[in-house]
């Protein structure tokens, strides 16, 4: 039985079924690698007025979870409503020549059903979205933006061809806007960025007034990356305000729910890529027609339950091969207990690590204890940030708590009261005090793999080495590197040094 609180709340914040042209337009505004580091979830020492006044006019979910912390994963995931590890959509940028994945039957993307229902749907740039009418008369037609999907998909039956503005009459719309986020400031810190920022915004944040988290050291590099990250955030919050700002001037604000997220937390040396909160945890904001205002929710969801949430303000039944929930619906939802996440390999490296939290307990579960957390990995070692933890741990110059990452052997279980621990610095595990509760959280997570189909197991070598050496559509591997080749033959070396358990 639900709260009566909840209940209201979700009354409140239902969509009705409706005829297309009454249905609601309905735009996600997704940013790249990024925290929830906007004002209206904590202090972090910088303004960000548009995504607070969205909070403000529309439901906060402070416990919102991605199912994987990187992006082609997490996205995979988001536009289908599924776990990534029951579509075989679970290793970064998947699906290359050689070696096709295609979707179970019964499983579709989410504007592809929108599309069929009566939706003109697009997935596109900031600028793109924000295109002025006269040159949407000029040039209807628009591109694809960034989808990063790690299967088979037709892009014709997804999404259409021409601007969101050129619809017609009466049609709701339903639209992607990809920003980049946390990715503005690249392999940082540089100075391209903060000019940038200036001419933007009109200052940058100072690095030496940043209050850096307890994982990282205060090291000049760190500082300035830090501050260039929140520019990041800054700048994210002003594209928010553009978005709503062209909704307001088309007219079509208030008969469109919008929807703000990231596809994981920050890049940074223990959050993307890893299934710590960091890595995890991410903003999530619901704003519109019969939305509550105001209102904050702290009941654990996870980021494949906006498929269904969109399905369900859409007037349109949630299909059964969905996981994810309508968390929308004051009648049949039902609130998440446990939120699940999955890492995998990311371009050359192999990894898996699976974890289970509720509103407080988190349990990680990693099939590569014998390997360092910072396994080589060109994409991540490239950045400076990572390469002065390196130094500074060479040196000895990090505290006990920022050397956990670089370590070079995991535990096998990780437990974490994030309660009174919330960095997760301090692994209850082996503690005989919570046996109880590391049981309870193991058997949940077995569960979980069982009935959604998780594989749990690394590809093959025969399937690595095809995906290793095949380029994605959306690219970012970097096969011709050497360095990316030379980590290749050391993940090869390691299936039997440092090999997989169970």
């Amino acid at each position: 039985m639900l709260p009566r609180t909840l209940i209201a709340l979700l009354t409140a914040a239902t969509i009705s079924h409706a005829a297309p042209s009454d249905r609601p337009n309905i735009v996600w505004i997704l940013a790249e690698d990024m925290s929830a580091d906007f004002a209206c979830y904590r202090d972090a020492g910088i303004a960000t007025p548009h995504v607070d006044a969205l909070a403000a006019a529309g439901t906060k979910f402070t416990r919102a979870f991605v199912t994987a912390p990187i992006c082609s994963i997490c996205r995979s995931a988001l536009i289908t409503g599924r776990y990534q590890t029951s579509i075989g959509a679970q290793h970064h940028r998947s699906s290359v020549p050689g070696h096709r994945i295609t979707l179970p039957d019964g499983v579709r993307l989410v504007p592809a059903i929108l599309k069929d229902a009566g939706y003109h749907t697009n997935n596109l740039t900031l600028d793109a979205f924000l295109k002025p009418a006269a040159a949407v008369a000029k040039s209807p037609a628009v591109k694809v933006a960034k989808t990063d999907y790690n299967f088979e998909w037709n892009e014709t039956a997804t999404y259409s061809g021409t601007h969101w503005t050129t619809r017609t009459p009466g049609q709701p719309f339903f639209v992607q806007v990809q920003l980049h986020g946390g990715k503005n400031r690249g392999q940082a810190p540089k100075p391209q960025w903060p000019e940038k920022v200036r001419q933007l915004l009109g200052s940058v944040t100072d690095p030496a007034s940043v209050k850096l988290p307890a994982w990282l050291p205060d090291d000049p590099v760190i500082r300035a990356d830090w501050a260039q990250y929140l520019d990041c955030v800054r700048v994210t919050d002003h594209e928010v305000g553009k978005v709503i700002a062209r909704l307001r001037e088309t007219g079509e604000l208030d008969r469109t729910v919008i929807v703000f997220l990231t596809d994981h937390g920050i890049s940074h040396v223990r959050n993307k890529q890893f299934l710590y909160d960091g890595g995890t945890h991410v903003p999530l904001i619901i704003r519109g027609p019969r939305i509550a205002a105001g209102s904050v929710r702290e009941d654990p969801v996870e980021h494949i339950d906006l498929a269904a949430c969109t399905l369900g303000i859409a007037g349109i039944p949630v299909p059964a091969a969905m996981h994810g929930r309508n968390h929308l619906d004051p009648y049949s939802y039902q609130p998440r207990r446990f939120v699940f996440a999955a890492r995998d390999r990311a371009d050359e490296t192999v990894d898996l690590i699976r974890s289970v939290r509720d509103t407080r307990w988190k349990y990680i579960r990693n099939g590569f204890p014998s390997r360092p957390w910072l396994q080589p990995n060109r994409y991540k070692d490239e950045k400076a940030i990572v390469q002065t933890m390196r130094q500074l741990h060479a040196d000895g110059k990090l505290s006990a708590e920022q050397s956990l990452i670089m370590r070079d052997t995991r535990p096998q279980e990780e437990l974490y009261d994030t309660g009174t621990d919330p960095d997760e610095f301090r692994n209850l595990a082996a503690d005989p005090a919570h046996a109880a509760r590391l049981t309870e959280m193991r058997a949940a997570l077995a569960e979980w793999q069982s009935r959604t189909g998780d594989p749990a197991s690394p590809e093959s070598e025969a399937v690595y080495r095809i995906e290793v050496a095949g380029q994605h559509p959306e690219g970012g591997k970097g096969q011709a590197n050497e360095i990316y080749q030379r980590n290749v033959e050391t993940m090869l070396r390691w299936q039997t040094e440092k090999p997989f358990v169970r």
